[in-house]
């Protein structure tokens, strides 16, 4: 016996506990997210009677809860047990996962960058869908509100996209006492006001266009956007790339800690 020790390799235990902590925060949101989204539903009854999932002719914003917080749960979980358990199956599918979220997300952009036009009609289809079915689901109709309040817009294009709603059309037998109306939200706000006018865009679309400037926002929230995305171009930017730095980051340490791992069994193997 010679008395020396070979130092083999080992785990980083920074790498592996850095990963657990990220990931166990990233699985906390997706548990929180995915129980938004069912209490939601619950709220709404949608539990209680699973087929009404697709009796709303518009998006129903709760999906979005759903499918970001099952995501997130996913990809947490993966992530945290593979570090703490040295799970080089859960780690793998961590990082191919993420992989292809990012993979689809530099699609998109591009696809987004290329197609303007297509994507511009798009949104525009979109919201007149969503505009149908306002009166159909309170999440929806929150979600519409806030954005037409955030951008200063009505509709897609303009305010007569409201015709395409039952409630607000200015059909002769429309008998809706929204009738040639738009939602609160359309409105243009007096500071001075503390009690939102749910009803200040009764009857707009009969006045003049010239009449109608002085009461609600007369742009299209599409046009809107373009503007907002223009003026934000920067920080959206910034936004996406630090999120696709963090993704190749997470799928590196991911790739390292498997390596170290791996190297760290097949050392056993030989002494």
């Amino acid at each position: 016996m010679s008395g020396k020790h070979y130092k083999g390799h080992e785990v980083s235990c920074c790498i592996k506990y850095f990963i657990f902590g990220f990931n166990i925060i990233f699985w906390l949101l997706g548990v929180a997210f995915l129980g938004i989204g069912l209490w939601a539903w619950s709220e709404k009854g949608v539990l209680s009677n699973i087929s009404s999932i697709t009796d709303l002719g518009g998006f129903d914003p709760v999906w979005l809860f759903l499918v970001v917080g099952g995501v997130m749960f996913i990809l947490g979980f993966a992530g945290c047990i593979g570090a703490l358990r040295e799970n080089t199956l859960l780690l793998k599918f961590f990082s191919v996962f993420l992989g292809i979220i990012f993979f689809l997300e530099l699609t998109a952009g591009i696809l987004a960058f290329v197609f303007k036009d297509w994507i511009k009609d798009q949104l525009n289809f979109f919201i007149n869908n969503n505009i149908r079915a306002y009166r159909d689901d309170i999440d929806l109709q929150n979600l519409i509100d806030f954005t037409q309040e955030y951008w200063e817009c009505c509709g897609a294009f303009g305010a007569d996209d409201w015709n395409l709603n039952i409630y607000f059309n200015c059909t002769d037998n429309n008998p809706s006492r929204e009738k040639c109306g738009v939602p609160f939200s359309c409105c243009t706000k007096d500071p001075a006001e503390d009690v939102i006018n749910t009803q200040c865009g009764y009857d707009v679309r009969a006045k003049t266009d010239a009449e109608q400037k002085t009461y609600i926002h007369v742009k299209g929230c599409v046009p809107q956007f373009e503007k907002w995305l223009q003026d934000n171009l920067t920080v959206v930017a910034g936004i996406f790339i630090g999120i696709a730095l963090l993704q190749i980051f997470g799928i590196c340490l991911a790739q390292n800690l498997v390596s170290d791992i791996e190297a760290v069994r097949a050392s056993c193997l030989f002494t």
